[in-house]
């Protein structure tokens, strides 16, 4: 563990991500869904997703994102692991020391993070205060969920948005001038509209339950498409101001990949320009707490994010949780 004088600023140096091999498109759920494709793309923007196979689980996808990541950073090993993930292998233990064991780091500090699609911006959090406050000086960060496991397969209003996937970054200590640093960070939550998404049974509360339907995700869509286009709109401004910034300072908008015109409607609250957003939900799907790093993944290898560029990260998902944070791109090489 890092001594007092180690402590920094959290600096991204390392980058990967892992997609199942399994690919559905939306013609093949159109044979046995009441749905089209075209009715897919117009409403969400997507056209394919990933899907875990039979016995493929979230640590399975997190392990081969978070092999990646240190590869990218030229590291075998760090001083924490956090998962952000809302689909663990079990609900008891946590899925992280899994991670780090099958990472070959048995025995360092390990634990899942809990925010559902905005877990990957509360684990960078998370990771950046522990680095900043001494506890370590290397994280590794793993967004990963495995959603099409928690829907109803015959349920068209969520099958054709959610995908399987995984992404991390490796996070070390630098200073806070330096290319990768993340800035501030503006987190929120409203628990009184946690039923606008959903599991009913499974938990503590409802550990068993006669309706099968109790056991998959519920979601309102309408309502959380406006609360995610104000909310992810509201926390962007925040952590803009608190970094010294204004909107046209930023190159790059990654939002949650939840749907299209949940991040078309954000860049358009904040004044952003269409070529601003990164976008890779059409080939993924709703990957929750692993979009955000499976975005910047594919922006990088495509050069569609290029060192220098000022880039603002921002997320809403169940919970209800949101919030943002700001860098700009650091000279890496996704893996």
């Amino acid at each position: 563990m890092p001594t007092q004088e180690a402590r920094g600023t959290a600096v991204i140096s390392g980058l990967g991500s892992w997609l199942p091999s399994r690919v559905v498109d939306n013609h093949e759920l159109s044979q046995r869904l009441d749905t089209s494709d075209e009715w897919i793309r117009t409403r969400t923007g997507i056209a394919q997703r990933h899907v875990v196979a039979p016995g493929e689980s979230t640590v399975d996808l997190a392990v081969e994102a978070g092999k990646r990541a240190l590869a990218s950073a030229g590291v075998d090993r760090v001083d924490l692991v956090l998962l952000a993930t809302a689909t663990p292998d079990q609900l008891c233990p946590g899925s992280a020391p899994q991670v780090a064991a099958r990472l070959g780091m048995n025995g360092v500090g390990a634990l899942d993070v809990n925010a559902v699609c905005s877990g990957f911006v509360y684990a960078l959090a998370t990771g950046a205060g522990l680095i900043s406050g001494g506890v370590a000086s290397s994280v590794l960060v793993i967004g990963a969920d495995t959603f099409t496991t928690m829907i109803d397969p015959e349920d068209r209003g969520t099958v054709p948005i959610f995908g399987d996937g995984a992404g991390a970054v490796v996070l070390r200590s630098g200073s806070a001038d330096e290319p990768g640093a993340l800035g501030p960070f503006d987190l929120h939550s409203d628990g009184e509209l946690a039923e606008l998404l959903w599991i009913t049974a499974g938990g503590s509360k409802k550990r068993q339950s006669d309706d099968p339907s109790e056991f998959f995700l519920t979601m309102q869509g309408q309502a959380v498409f406006r609360h995610a286009c104000a909310r992810m709109a509201e926390s962007s401004r925040a952590v803009l101001e608190r970094a010294g910034l204004t909107v046209s300072d930023v190159d790059r908008f990654v939002g949650h990949q939840a749907n299209i015109r949940i991040l078309q409607g954000c860049a358009k609250q904040l004044g952003l320009a269409a070529d601003a957003v990164v976008a890779n939900i059409e080939h993924t799907g709703n990957t929750s707490a692993a979009s955000i790093p499976l975005a910047l993944a594919d922006a990088a290898r495509a050069g569609d994010l290029i060192p220098g560029h000022r880039v603002l990260l921002s997320a809403f998902g169940a919970g209800l949780t949101w919030g943002s944070t700001v860098l700009t791109w650091p000279n890496l090489t996704p893996a």
